[in-house]
């Protein structure tokens, strides 16, 4: 991962290059836009982080604000992390399908989809993704998850 000391998203985004910059803001504004009520936006662990606040959910594993999204720019690319992908098998083949169908290339690991261009990323995938998972949803998952453990 490219190392970034902000703080802020301004910062972050201010540490970037004109194209990379661009890329980034397109995609931020389409999470910010579609992100369910109660999710809060920071700058965490060097990216910009989509999560629910503590004073939301206090009970996490590592005193952490439970993430939800990420977007980070990496050295040779950018990625967008999806946690409510990664979450659920069926929700991530579904996923997959949707980006494919749009014609473009999909390059995803378990919880990020990574890409250079604009041009490469359907954003109305993203902003569906974005929008399907609710706080509570989350909240939900996570107490399943930690109650198998």
């Amino acid at each position: 991962m490219a190392s970034s000391e902000a703080t802020t998203v301004a910062d972050y985004l201010d540490e970037q290059q004109p194209e990379r910059r661009e890329l980034l803001e397109a995609v931020r504004d389409t999470v910010v836009t579609n992100l369910p009520p109660g999710y809060t936006e920071q700058v965490r662990w060097g990216m910009i982080t989509y999560e629910v606040p503590l004073e939301r959910y206090p009970d996490t594993y590592n005193g952490q604000p439970l993430m939800y999204a990420a977007l980070a720019s990496q050295k040779r690319h950018v990625s967008l992390y999806l946690t409510g992908v990664y979450a659920d098998e069926q929700v991530a083949a579904d996923f997959a399908e949707r980006w494919r169908a749009t014609g473009k290339k999909l390059d995803m690991g378990k919880s990020c989809v990574r890409f250079n261009r604009l041009d490469a990323v359907p954003l109305e995938v993203i902003a569906e993704s974005i929008r399907s998972h609710p706080v509570d949803d989350v909240i939900a998952a996570y107490e399943a998850a930690r109650a198998q453990h």
